[in-house]
Parts: C-alpha cells; sequence; structure tokens
C-alpha cells in the first residue's frame, strides 16, 4: 500500500512535498521523475521550456494507492501511455501509427484518467 499522509487528500502538510513513496503502486516501467509533458516558456525554437514529472502530475490529480493500484481523487484508475511520433525522418506508416495511437487513447479515455507521457522530454526541436 501506498504511504500517504493522513492530513489531507492530497498529502501535503505544512509546505511538505509528497514524497515518491506516496506512489509506490507506481508501474515498474515508469518513474516518479520521468517528465510526462513538455511546455514551451518563450516561441523561439531554444527557448525556456517547463517540464513535468510523472510526480508533479499525479500530485495534481490527488492520486494515490487504493488495493495496488493508482487512483485519482475520483477513484478512476490511472494509467500511462508513452507517446510515439517524435522522428526526425518519420516511417513511411507514420499517418497509421498516429491514427492507430489516438485511437487507442480514445478507448482508454473512456476507462481510465490516462497521463500520457511525452516522446521528446527534452522538449529541443530536432533541427
Amino acid at each position: 500500500m501506498c504511504a500517504q499522509s493522513k492530513s489531507g487528500k492530497s498529502g501535503k502538510t505544512n509546505g511538505q512535498i509528497n514524497s515518491p513513496l506516496q506512489y509506490d503502486c507506481l508501474p515498474e516501467d515508469v518513474k516518479h521523475d520521468q517528465v510526462v509533458s513538455v511546455i514551451s516558456k518563450t516561441s523561439s525554437l531554444k527557448g525556456e521550456v517547463e517540464r513535468e514529472t510523472v510526480k508533479q502530475r499525479l500530485d495534481k490529480l490527488d492520486a494515490r494507492c487504493k488495493a495496488g493500484k493508482l487512483v485519482d481523487a475520483r477513484n478512476r484508475e490511472i494509467r500511462f501511455y508513452q507517446l510515439q511520433g517524435c522522428w526526425g525522418n518519420p516511417p513511411a506508416d507514420y499517418q497509421e501509427i498516429m491514427n492507430a495511437q489516438q485511437k487507442e487513447l480514445q478507448e482508454l479515455k473512456k476507462k481510465y484518467t490516462v497521463i500520457e507521457i511525452t516522446c521528446n522530454p527534452s522538449g529541443e526541436m530536432p533541427y
């Protein structure tokens, strides 16, 4: 089970940050410090970016472990999805790959809270 603070549903007390142990039911292939999204803070290609980690996203969702599964504040199970599409030179069938990815994501989102993991954690453009 997860080690979660008893003082509130977000697990934060007196400015204390949730420990990675709170999410000890994370899938083995997902790490708490793994980048899930990168947002450019400037309009330039090599500008400053803001990265959001798995832990930060889980904190936003008020996630916790329940019966060995990671769930959000609404008790919906959380699933992670590794995005594809960060190709320097895309494969010939890239459109089919992207369409299949979108279809799979739509199906998963009907039942689960889905955290999409970026394929470009650095946020740098390939050119």
